[in-house]
Order: C-alpha cells, then sequence, then structure tokens
C-alpha cells in the first residue's frame, strides 16, 4: 500500500442530503449521527438530509454537521477499506475540518469533537452577525496579486486579507462586505478569471473574528486533548504536530489566521504522502491537490 493521507473538507462544502448514503450503509456511521444528536440537543442526520439549505448551512449547524459527516465517511472507509487505514501516515483538514483530522489522529474523542465544533460555530456565528462581512473566492491571481487587490480595495477603517490560500490560482478572501463588493468590482480588470462570493457567515479567519476566541478557548481548555496518533498538519503554519498543547494554541488562533492549505499538501508531499484520501463532503480538496501535483492520486470518500 501506498503512504496515505487523509483530507477533511470544512464549511462550505455542506449539502442538502448529506448522510443518506453513507447512514443506509453503515451502522456505525448511522451509530454516530445518533451520539451527535443527543449532545446537540437537535436530529442532525434529520437536519442533514432534509434541511433546510438555510438552516444546514447557518454557521452553527453547517459545522456539527460536516464534521459528523467526515467521522461517519471515515467509519464507513474502515469497515470497507481497513488496510487504507492502516497506512495513513499523516492528516489535515481545511478550516473546520482540522477537527475532523484531530479526531481521525486519536487527538480529541468523537464526543468531545462534536462539542467543540458546536462551540466554534455558535462563538464565530456571533462574532459574524456583529459586522456585515463575509468571503470570496478569487480564480486566476497569484498571492501577490491578491494581496494587491484587497490593499486596492480596502476601505479605510475595514478588513480584507486572503484567508485560504488553497492552491495557485484558488484563494479565498475574507473581510467586510463593502472591501469585499470593492474587490469585486477590481478583480477582473487585475486579471481575475472569477470572483464568487462564499456560502459562509462572515469574515472569516481575520481579526473580525476575535470575538469568538475566548468562547472558543473556554471550550478548548474543556477539551480532554491527547498525543496525536499521526501527525496532523496545522492550518496556521503548514507544519505537523502532536502535542495536545499544540493543539488547543493552534486551533484558538486558526479562526483568526489565514489557511495555508497549499503549503500543508505541500508539506505532507514531502513528508513522503504517496496518495490522498478526501474524507466527507465534496470533492473540492482534490482539486487543490491537482493544482499543486497532478501525479499524487486523491480518492473522494462520502455520499
Amino acid at each position: 500500500m501506498p503512504r496515505i493521507g487523509l483530507l477533511f473538507p470544512g464549511q462550505g462544502a455542506q449539502k442538502v442530503g448529506m448522510g443518506k448514503e453513507l447512514t443506509s450503509r453503515s451502522v456505525s456511521a448511522r451509530e454516530l449521527y445518533d451520539s451527535a444528536s443527543v449532545i446537540l440537543g437537535y436530529d442532525l442526520l434529520e437536519l442533514s438530509i432534509v434541511g433546510p439549505d438555510e438552516k444546514l448551512s447557518a454557521t452553527e449547524y453547517s459545522q456539527p454537521a460536516l464534521f459528523v459527516h467526515s467521522m461517519a465517511a471515515l467509519a464507513s472507509l474502515a469497515e470497507l477499506h481497513r488496510d487504507v487505514l492502516d497506512s495513513v501516515v499523516a492528516v489535515a483538514g481545511l478550516s473546520l475540518g482540522e477537527y475532523s483530522a484531530l479526531a481521525a489522529a486519536k487527538a480529541i474523542s468523537f464526543q468531545d469533537g462534536v462539542r467543540l465544533v458546536q462551540a466554534r460555530g455558535q462563538n464565530m456565528q456571533r462574532a459574524a452577525d456583529l459586522e456585515p462581512s463575509g468571503m470570496a473566492s478569487v480564480i486566476g491571481l497569484s498571492r501577490e496579486d491578491v494581496l494587491a487587490l484587497c490593499d486596492r480595495a480596502r476601505l479605510p477603517d475595514e478588513v480584507l486579507q486572503p484567508a485560504n490560500i488553497l492552491c495557485p490560482g484558488n484563494i479565498a478572501i475574507s473581510g467586510h462586505l463593502a472591501s469585499l463588493k470593492a474587490a469585486e468590482s477590481m478583480a477582473e480588470s487585475m486579471g481575475a478569471r472569477l470572483f464568487q462570493r462564499l456560502n459562509v457567515a462572515g469574515a472569516f479567519h481575520t481579526k473580525l473574528m476575535e470575538p469568538a476566541s475566548d468562547g472558543l478557548l473556554a471550550a478548548l481548555k474543556q477539551a480532554a486533548f491527547t498525543e496525536s496518533r499521526l501527525p496532523v498538519f496545522s492550518n496556521v503554519d503548514a507544519k505537523p504536530h502532536s502535542s495536545p498543547l499544540d493543539f488547543t494554541n493552534l486551533l484558538a488562533k486558526q479562526i483568526t489566521s489565514p489557511v495555508e492549505w497549499e503549503a500543508s499538501l505541500r508539506n505532507m508531499i514531502e513528508f513522503g504522502v504517496e496518495q490522498f484520501y478526501e474524507v466527507g463532503c465534496g470533492r473540492v480538496l482534490a482539486g487543490t491537490l491537482k493544482r499543486i501535483d497532478r501525479s499524487i492520486p486523491c480518492e473522494c470518500i462520502g455520499d
């Protein structure tokens, strides 16, 4: 078997219907949804399968939904292809997906993971409600050009910055809505092929999320982190970590820091990963890998 890396998607990957196929074919997946629903206080599987989309896409609901879906997909993978999991050498997750990666690496329990993503989603939603803000995907510009776009479009006393550095030519920016609107009007003239608003509540991975930090940090300190069984490549510095103290500090910093996803994938490949599996909703992460190294295969596991 090749050396395997697991990748877990973040917010924005959610869709109505998620979990239906997984829970129909895997008893373990269904049990995870049942366990999560008890912790959350609502029927997560019903929300995931039936929606409505507006509720499922709300930050406080989409984050638990995506975490549990990824864990259900991982359980299904374990049932069908135990040899794949035995060959995993590293894990990473995009933003919210980092919590899924930590659970996969046994750095946190599934139950603590559910509690943490619920607290994360609730605190980030409250922070987003304080000021009109959001995110957008900018396609076709280098990191330097995206920085220049943000500098040109940013209005006085507002925030606008790169937030998710996904892969060459694909960077998400985050900030106040007025500055995002200004960037949208300038993007094409600066060479961007596409400027697309993202379906998220606010300016994630910027200082506008600072009001969420205290509540999240309190939840992180209550969680029982342990030494991970696998290196977890952090969004904050793109480096592998296994220490419980590192996880607490990095996750607290993550919500206000840009996501170094491209660097994480490059470092995982340098670490020796020969094949990836995207575990959860969608194929976005497999797409970013293709833009970085087309020779590395990536299979997608989920609905």
